[in-house]
């Protein structure tokens, strides 16, 4: 009997046990208030400023903290996707959706979806937000919009 409830016992254990085994593993969400819910205005990138508008659209990027997505656009094509913090200021971005239209000036759309492939840290400082990869000069720069 005694040899019983102790099986019995240890098969509980183990299945609780178990149940932890296979929890998805949250990112850490360091930072993510001071940069979420935030609309950035693209305002630099690769050391060159960037235009208010460029085909008649600011180009910007927006981080949505309960889904993990972004939002962002070069000033052509909405581009959007998933991305996620880990500890000491990093961020990883994957793209997903983007609209597929030709405009007039392409250059900042594409090296801004190249900056956002690239980059894996940002900083912050006010209302001004970088885009990094490793310590090399930032890849994008962006001011807060109010």
């Amino acid at each position: 009997m005694k040899l019983r409830y102790l099986l019995f016992l240890l098969i509980c254990i183990l299945s609780v046990g178990a149940c932890n085994v296979f929890k998805k593993s949250e990112p850490v969400q360091t930072g993510a208030t001071e940069i979420t819910g935030r609309r950035w205005k693209l305002v630099e990138l690769a050391g060159k400023p960037v235009a208010d508008l460029v085909n008649c659209k600011e180009p910007f990027l927006l981080l949505q903290k309960d889904e993990l997505r972004f939002s962002a656009s070069g000033g052509c094509n909405g581009l959007g996707g998933t991305f996620t913090f880990e500890a000491n200021g990093r961020i990883k971005f994957t793209r997903g959706m983007s609209t597929q239209m030709a405009c007039a000036d392409m250059e900042v759309e594409r090296a801004f979806g190249a900056a956002l492939d690239m980059a894996d840290n940002y900083s912050l400082s006010g209302d001004d937000l970088s885009l990094n990869k490793a310590r090399m000069a930032p890849l994008a720069r962006f001011k807060a919009i109010k």
